[in-house]
């Protein structure tokens, strides 16, 4: 086991061991336990008492936070023709078909979202080895096969992300930033873990929402109590 770094001691030190902190509490942690320099990001963790492994019990859905994630995201848009202006006016990044599908082929991946249309989705199924691994891989359950290309994008820049429980029945992702003041993280982490409560399934019994911690990029986890979160 590697030993902690001084800061990494300090980090630990200002937290109390046990503790389960109120959502306020915990997000003024993350910014104090901070020693990144750079604009760390903010990420929580949600334990949920779910089967993945169970197709009636995967977790999966999309939301919009409302301060964003403070990420500039890089969106492609797959399209044709009739749609490309829309997709532009709309702020994507890059807007294209065959020139993309070709430089996917090739081993581009620059971008954070693909964003593109059920009827494109035939030529690009065979990218999946490539965009699977990356997590870019359009999904319509994500909004990111749609008809409405223009609305996903102005939905993706300002703030809307997708997130899926994994095996061993966690979500984890980056809700924002460091840098955000505390009733924005606070705000932001509030409407993650309500989508995540509007999406527990039926077949879920027990405790469905087992325990949530915050952190930043490089700093150790603050447990939240649940019951704060709608306080």
């Amino acid at each position: 086991m590697s030993k902690l770094t001084k800061n990494q001691k300090l980090a630990l030190a200002k937290i109390e061991a046990g503790k389960s902190y109120t959502l306020l509490e915990a997000c003024e942690k993350v910014k104090e336990t901070n020693y990144a320099k750079f604009d760390a990001s903010f990420d929580i963790d949600v334990r949920l008492g779910v089967d993945p492994r169970k197709a009636n019990q995967m977790v999966r859905g999309v939301v919009t936070l409302p301060h964003g994630t403070g990420k500039t995201v890089r969106v492609l848009v797959l399209c044709s023709p009739d749609a490309e202006a829309a997709a532009k006016a709309a702020g994507a990044d890059y807007v294209g078909l065959d020139e993309y599908i070709n430089k996917i082929k090739g081993g581009w991946t620059d971008v954070d979202v693909i964003i593109t249309q059920p009827a494109i989705m035939g030529k690009i199924g065979a990218l999946g080895r490539i965009l699977g691994p990356r997590g870019l891989m359009p999904n319509p359950k994500s909004g990111t096969v749609t008809m409405d290309v223009a609305k996903a994008v102005e939905e993706v820049k300002k703030g809307k992300i997708d997130f899926k429980v994994d095996k061993n029945g966690i979500v984890h992702t980056s809700i924002g930033k460091v840098s955000f003041a505390p009733q924005q993280m606070v705000e932001n982490a509030r409407e993650f873990i309500n989508t995540l409560i509007k999406l527990k399934p039926a077949t879920a019994k027990g405790t469905y929402i087992k325990s949530i911690y915050l952190s930043s990029t490089m700093s150790p986890g603050i447990k939240v109590d649940a019951k704060s979160v709608d306080a």
